[in-house]
């Protein structure tokens, strides 16, 4: 959601690469909640950070505490930010609403979050 958000609002500013240390699916959670504000994330994939390996970054930005714990280093990294965001994805008791209602208060929590990031920047 994080790469959908920061590409949708911050326009071209920014060239958006999103990854992860262990890369599954894109939720239909979060495209249904992304797909509210006009974000088709539908054609987006899991990626691993290894893909990312040898490329250089102006900031890497971890938005969970085990990303955080266990994301490589970027050498070429300038600046590392990290929040914690609750992650959404893990299968939740509760009904589609419920699991969805996740979605949408992380999604607009990293919304907020990216707004700041991008504005400071």
């Amino acid at each position: 959601m994080a790469e959908g958000l920061l590409r949708h609002d911050a326009g071209s500013r920014f060239e958006v690469e999103s990854a992860g240390t262990n890369p599954s699916v894109v939720r239909p959670e979060a495209i249904a909640v992304m797909r509210e504000l006009g974000i088709d994330i539908s054609g987006h994939r899991s990626k691993h950070v290894d893909e990312f390996d040898h490329q250089p970054f102006d900031y890497v930005i971890n938005v969970c505490d085990n990303a955080k714990e266990s994301c490589p280093i970027f050498l070429h990294a300038t600046k590392r930010l990290h929040h914690s965001f609750e992650d959404p994805s893990p299968p939740s008791v509760g009904s589609e609403q419920e699991r969805q209602a996740i979605f949408r208060r992380v999604r607009d929590e990293l919304r907020q979050y990216l707004h700041n990031f991008a504005s400071a920047s």
